[in-house]
């Protein structure tokens, strides 16, 4: 096993070493090309007008996009949406897709794309953006000054590296006033399905005690059921469910795993597993025969997260057993007093989006870039063109055309190629989905709607952990490893004595993993990230 540890590390040092190496050599091959944000737009700048729409050649600008995802769509140009692009921007677009190793390939050879899309905001790639992108502040100021007015100020100095400069903006990077505007979606609940939520009496199952007995009446009354899926209460989702704290109260790291008040709710799931409750097959089960179960309704009972990623499958079994859809209902809640604090996409975002340093048309990938942020490509990404696809109602609700909302409803695979409304979301943010109640499928909305008001922030743990390549963030990974082998024993220990050991053999492990230097490095970094949002 030691062996094998070592092994890994090797490998993983060797990796870190041949990406610096590919940075460092990146930034010698691209430092010519950087003149090209020196040449004139070719059109008037108006600080108060897209520069997408200024721009008058005739002749269409190609750009190579890489996209670090093998699952992402390359087509362009044939459905309703990026024809639309297309057609305003008079621009081609040449996707090309991969993973890190293709990415670190593209590096080496100097060959790199006009516009990259990566997933980590924190990798060595994007810590190192300033060797081989440009300064999203200063393309603004040459190309175009509307940019300024479309991205959040919250975001661009969120994702500053060293030298002050901002060269990638992030999709779904939701700041405060987009969570105090309440038009960002819930994604977390305690679900139960309707028919058997009735039969047993619509019981409270809010304290630990009611929880159980609520478990028992389902395993009593509906024996064919599995009372209860437990594969998200294992970590931040229940913890968020129970508002476990993110900080002390001197602002340092808060261990949550080791939250009291945690543990008892563990040691309650413990109860209704060896109570029959909680199926073994549950924790092997992968995506499929999860999704599977979800269609079939073999949970009676789920804590759930990622709502919109289960709605199909939720869907599924809404349309096919009218009367027993899931719903969301008071579930587990803090025996301390404390409210949820449920989280959702944080400031950091997901997808990076960076135009490189070797880019063709500087000036047309910035109008790509301000285009998709500004309201009308948000709104083309995200539900077409009003009178084409969608017309507003008169509550002021975006609302598909009948021909769209059929095809949507009865062939999603031919609506996703036709309209790709949804998919094409590179600078996509969660605010729009609020503007329709199309945007949420049925089977999602009650719950969604229960998860109003419960929404907080975890910004500050936001990039928080060790770098990547540091002896910190190794032990990182290997007390997460460990974790979530040593939280699913918990669950399945057969009595309190071994539920104890498996708790004090964790802690155990913690010390031996430099968690002290793990916890100091985050609550650093929590500092840092105060310091960014400008919180005390």
């Amino acid at each position: 096993m030691k062996s094998k540890l070592l092994s890994i590390l090797s490998k993983s040092m060797i990796f870190l070493l041949a990406l610096s190496f590919i940075l460092t050599g990146c930034s010698a091959t691209t430092s010519n090309s950087s003149s090209a944000t020196k040449g004139k737009a070719g059109y008037t700048l108006d600080k108060n007008t897209p520069a997408w729409k200024l721009d008058k050649r005739k002749k269409t600008t190609t750009l190579t996009w890489y996209v670090n995802a093998d699952w992402w769509n390359t087509d362009y140009g044939h459905d309703f949406v990026t024809k639309q692009i297309k057609k305003d921007l008079n621009v081609n677009i040449k996707f090309i897709t991969g993973d890190d190793t293709k990415l670190n390939a593209l590096f080496s050879s100097g060959d790199i794309p006009d516009i990259i899309s990566t997933f980590d905001s924190t990798s060595q790639v994007s810590k190192k953006a300033n060797t081989w992108a440009l300064p999203l502040q200063e393309l603004a100021a040459k190309y175009d000054p509307y940019f300024n007015k479309v991205a959040s100020k919250e975001t661009m100095n969120w994702h500053k590296l060293a030298d002050g400069k901002t060269y990638g903006y992030t999709d779904f990077s939701n700041t405060q006033a987009d969570y105090d505007s309440g038009s960002i979606p819930a994604t977390t609940a305690f679900i139960i399905r309707k028919d058997v939520y009735e039969a047993i009496g619509k019981p409270a199952m809010r304290t630990q005690e009611e929880f159980e007995s609520a478990m028992m009446k389902i395993k009593t009354q509906f024996p064919k059921l599995i009372p209860f899926y437990p594969g998200e209460s294992t970590g931040d989702v229940l913890q968020d469910y129970l508002g476990v704290p993110i900080e002390t109260k001197d602002g340092k790291f808060y261990d949550r795993n080791l939250d009291e008040d945690f543990l008892t709710w563990i040691k309650t799931i413990n109860t209704v597993y060896k109570n029959g409750g909680i199926s073994d097959d549950s924790f092997a089960d992968d995506g499929t025969a999860y999704s599977e179960k979800v269609k079939a309704g073999k949970y009676a009972s789920m804590l759930v997260s990622g709502l919109p990623q289960k709605g199909a499958d939720l869907q599924s079994f809404m349309t096919a057993n009218p009367g027993k859809e899931y719903i969301a209902v008071d579930g587990p809640q803090s025996t301390v007093g404390n409210e949820p604090t449920l989280n959702q996409s944080g400031i950091t975002g997901w997808m990076v989006n960076f135009i490189t340093k070797n880019c063709k048309d500087p000036a047309k990938a910035m109008q790509i870039f301000t285009y998709l942020l500004s309201d009308y490509g948000e709104k083309l990404t995200t539900y077409g063109i009003e009178g084409q696809t969608y017309k507003v109602n008169a509550n002021g609700k975006i609302e598909y055309l009948p021909e769209v909302k059929k095809l949507r409803l009865e062939n999603p695979e031919k609506y996703k190629k036709d309209y790709r409304m949804g998919e094409f979301f590179f600078f996509g943010h969660d605010k729009y989905t609020a503007l329709s109640d199309d945007s949420t499928i049925e089977a999602t909305k009650q719950p969604q709607a229960w998860g109003k008001g419960k929404l907080k922030p975890h910004f500050i743990l936001e990039g928080a952990d060790p770098d990547q390549g540091t002896p910190e963030a190794r032990a990182l990974s290997a007390v997460t490893t460990n974790w979530g082998t040593t939280v699913v024993k918990m669950i399945r220990a057969k009595d309190d004595k071994q539920f104890n050991k498996l708790l004090a053999d964790y802690k155990t492990f913690l010390a031996q993993n430099n968690w002290d230097k793990i916890s100091k490095i985050r609550s650093e970094k929590m500092e840092i990230n105060r310091k960014k949002l400008g919180m005390k």
